[in-house]
């Protein structure tokens, strides 16, 4: 098939037709034996003297011949040496040598069989290789408890009426981009059961993650064989994942993740359409916003107080006017219905991930699953007081340090504005914020990609202090600590834009002061919300761009090139001739990644996720190019995966697990953060007052002078005034963007009446959207069943046929009995006296055998 690539050799037994199923690798070096002098050298060696351990289970002393390819020979011992002591680098190698050896012959004792290199080196690397035969597969799966295959087979089905003719013509239109590997049969089942065996799987041996972690192995791992042409090229991006094959190939655990990442960037297509649409509603309406048209027209005269103490003049609105029209862009009517619209995409992408969760379960076998969770020997409370203690304080250092870096960029966007507007050049004065907030964002962009790396590193060594007791719960908790750190480390400095810049500046004559001179720094004429989809924007596209793809593609390549430099160089100092040798599988596998779990694969779609959803209000594009950049990271993980990383074990699971829990945490806090951005951050809820409670005649005609209040220059505190303005003289009253009363009223410069309606508003708006897009939610999730109706009938469907095949085997089972009891009670007529006692004793057992397989018939006849 051309979805199979397998390598011409290394995927069997040298001079066999089984199949190497699993790789063990480690380094080993060898003691130099010395001989006292007298005694006769040994014979030269050109055979490695080892324990060959054999398939049968036999463990001798023996000589395991040299490879037919290794094209080595051993170096002979040097003649008249002596015996020394083991020194401490000979008695661990020894030591890891037998343990080893007793693993192998475990191995080898529990019915697998191995084929081991010959160590015919000083040192190096050496593989065992090891093949699983179907009678140890099948023992393993039943004291697993994995369903078996029975013979019954039904029919699963089908939608009818308009259903299957929607869902035929959808078939035949998705036909080419479905990829050309084997279907799996969805129109016929085999019924599946659990064979009764109680035992649990008690291994005698060491587990190998184990041996893996005190170096006595190196690496451990099945080897790559398919999944390339059909799924791991860039030329299928078009194509759907062949999640049956994945999931055949990766297991369960891997498999679901493909299929939620698949789910995700379908979904993206929807929201990335209505959100150019939104956009575009945007440029078509900017010419008739009227706003933007009064704060452009230059007869409007509305002179602007100075921006900065001493070194800023007074300026005209005007000269804003390429940012108001930006502003309208992103500000504007169809924001609001962006926002509820995200919301219930969020709430159906949820819906629909559980609905096709519980198909893959169903079809996959999974829907019996449980995890096993061990009970035994748990830590104290007091035994993780430590650990949890040390959590808590680190967690909250590291949250510390994100709003230092924060505190940190906002002193340097004041001091810098403060620094240009020193300038002499007209052009620098004049982009000085453009230049401010561009570098600003780049600054918070390079400091997230390096915390990022710090928080991930820290939150696994604090999730080890903490000694959780199983795999699962290590995983959750290590998920949690980096999701906390990264979560604000990636959100803080677009919280800060949004809800904190612009709010506690002040007013002229009374400026807040984050040091002497320097000035809190304001929001834009247009208002912070163009400043918060630069700053969204630039840390999303980085992210993706640099984190998501450059280093997923460039560290796994750096650090296979320094292994394999590593290697050379160790195998060239131990070359005695210059043959060449073709690379097998398990060399070409040992030289990529290991595989370390999906944290950092779910981890960066989920800030994805978090950018697409909570401050979509603000930048309404951010879900296109989150489909961007998700269909070249389909094919990039699927690359990384198959070509770039060590083929991972096979994980069973019947969910996503905590992440499920953290993306519907996310679209619950998008609902009140967008409800946030439109009535704090944009002008929706001012334009809206406006409009119906101040305008004379409706129409958004003086909404621009509304919103400024007036200010007396001669209140300027003392060297705070313009030097050498030219406008000084000829200029009375300055205008700022806030809603106070003038200075001609007796409460001059205090919060207005239009201020405290405007709040008023603002706060009413919030528990309205919340209110309504959270019952539109809940709408959604009652409206769209957890389970497909289609596949909640197989279940109960299955069921029955599982009683009716439980059924008919009792039933042969006591016919079987009666047979034996009708043969039974013969012998007992005509036999001796010993048969007839015996006889009788195995009818009565028979008997009783009978009446327990009766009850059994009548307890399922009941079900």
């Amino acid at each position: 098939h051309s979805w199979a690539v397998d390598s011409v050799s290394g995927m069997h037994f040298r001079g066999s037709k089984r199949k190497v199923d699993y790789v063990l690798a480690y380094h080993y070096r060898k003691r130099l034996a010395q001989h006292q002098q007298g005694t006769s050298p040994p014979e030269p060696m050109n055979r490695a003297d080892s324990m060959a351990v054999f398939s049968n289970g036999e463990t001798r002393k023996g000589h395991l011949e040299l490879q037919p390819d290794s094209g080595q020979h051993i170096p002979q011992e040097p003649l008249g040496a002596q015996v020394i002591e083991l020194g401490p680098l000979d008695a661990l190698e020894e030591e890891k040598r037998l343990q080893r050896e007793e693993y192998e012959h475990n191995l080898v004792a529990a019915g697998l069989e191995i084929e081991k290199d010959a160590e015919n080196k000083s040192q190096g690397l050496s593989f065992v290789r090891i093949h699983a035969p179907w009678q140890v597969l099948s023992r393993e799966a039943e004291l697993h408890k994995i369903k078996m295959p029975t013979k019954k087979m039904y029919a699963i089905k089908e939608e009818g009426g308009i259903l299957k003719k929607l869902n035929e013509i959808w078939c035949k239109l998705t036909e080419p981009l479905q990829p050309q590997v084997p279907q799996e049969n969805t129109k016929m089942k085999i019924l599946q059961i659990v064979k009764g065996n109680e035992e649990s799987y008690n291994s005698s041996f060491y587990c190998i993650s184990t041996l893996i972690a005190n170096n006595v192995y190196d690496a451990a791992y099945p080897l790559h064989d398919l999944l390339y042409q059909e799924w791991a090229r860039y030329g299928v991006f078009y194509k759907f994942q062949p999640i049956d094959l994945i999931r055949k190939y990766f297991g369960e655990k891997i498999g679901l993740y493909f299929a939620w990442l698949g789910l995700y960037t379908e979904f993206l297509i929807p929201s990335s359409v209505v959100g150019i649409f939104v956009f575009l509603y945007g440029c078509i309406t900017i010419e008739s916003d009227i706003p933007s048209k009064e704060m452009c027209d230059q007869r409007n005269a509305f002179t602007m107080c100075p921006l900065c103490d001493k070194f800023c003049d007074y300026w005209n609105l005007s000269s804003a006017c390429a940012t108001a029209r930006a502003s309208h862009l992103f500000d504007n009517p169809a924001t609001v219905f962006f926002s509820i619209f995200m919301a219930l995409w969020a709430t159906m992408f949820l819906e629909q991930w559980k609905r096709l969760q519980m198909r893959l379960s169903y079809f996959w076998d999974l829907t019996g699953l449980e995890e096993e969770e061990d009970e035994k020997d748990k830590l104290t409370w007091n035994d993780r007081i430590p650990g949890y203690a040390a959590n808590c304080g680190l967690i909250f250092f590291m949250i510390m340090l994100t709003f230092s870096a924060v505190f940190g960029v906002i002193v340097y966007r004041i001091t810098t504005a403060a620094a240009l507007s020193f300038s002499t050049n007209e052009t620098t004065r004049s982009n000085i914020r453009v230049t401010v907030t561009a570098t600003a964002v780049i600054i918070n962009l390079i400091v997230i990609l390096i915390l990022d790396e710090i928080y991930g590193a820290v939150a696994k060594w604090l999730t080890e202090i903490e000694v959780p007791k199983t795999e699962k719960a290590f995983e959750e908790r290590l998920i949690l600590k980096a999701f906390l750190l990264k979560f604000v480390n990636s959100y803080a400095p677009i919280f800060y834009v949004a809800f904190f810049k612009g709010r506690f500046v002040g007013r002229p004559g009374h400026y807040v002061y984050v040091f002497d001179g320097y000035r809190m720094e304001e929001c834009a004429p247009g208002g912070c919300l163009m400043e918060l989809c630069i700053q969204l924007s630039i840390i999303m596209l980085g992210k993706q761009l640099i984190q998501n793809n450059l280093f997923e593609i460039g560290i796994p390549k750096l650090k296979k090139l320094f292994r394999k430099l590593k290697d050379g160089r160790t195998e060239l100092k131990e070359m005695n001739t210059n043959q060449s040798k073709d690379p097998q599988q398990w060399d070409l596998d040992y030289s990529l990644e290991p595989f370390t779990g999906l944290t950092p694969e779910y981890m960066e779609m989920i800030i994805q996720f978090g950018f697409v959803t909570l401050f979509v209000a603000s930048f309404p594009l951010a879900p296109l190019f989150a489909l961007l950049n998700n269909i070249i990271e389909v094919r990039l993980d699927a690359k990384k995966f198959v070509t770039e990383l060590r083929r991972p074990d096979t994980v069973r699971a019947k969910d996503i697990g905590i992440w499920y829990n953290i993306l519907s945490g996310i679209g619950k806090l998008s609902v009140i953060i967008n409800a946030f951005v439109i009535a704090v951050t944009s002008d929706f809820i001012p334009r809206l007052m406006y409009q119906y409670a101040y305008s004379q005649n409706g129409t958004m005609h003086g909404f621009v002078n509304h919103t400024l209040s007036y200010f007396n220059v001669s209140h300027l505190k003392a060297g705070t005034q313009p030097e050498n303005s030219p406008f000084a003289q000829d200029i009375l009253f300055c205008r700022f963007k806030d809603y106070r009363e003038p200075p001609w009223s007796p409460n001059q410069y205090e919060f207005s009446k239009q201020y405290w309606a405007v709040l008023s508003a603002r706060l009413a708006f919030v528990i309205l959207f919340q209110n309504l897009v959270m019952f539109l939610s809940v709408l959604v999730d009652w409206m769209i069943p957890d389970i497909p109706k289609d596949i909640s009938e197989q279940i109960k469907k299955e069921k029955s046929v599982l009683v009716d095949f439980f059924l008919k085997e009792e039933h042969e089972k006591l016919k079987l009995i009666e047979s034996f009891i009708t043969r039974d009670k013969h012998k007992h007529k005509s036999g001796t006296k010993d048969q007839r006692s015996r006889a009788a004793s195995f009818c009565q057992f028979n008997q009783s055998q009978k009446g327990s397989v009766a009850s059994f018939s009548s307890q399922h006849t009941e079900v």
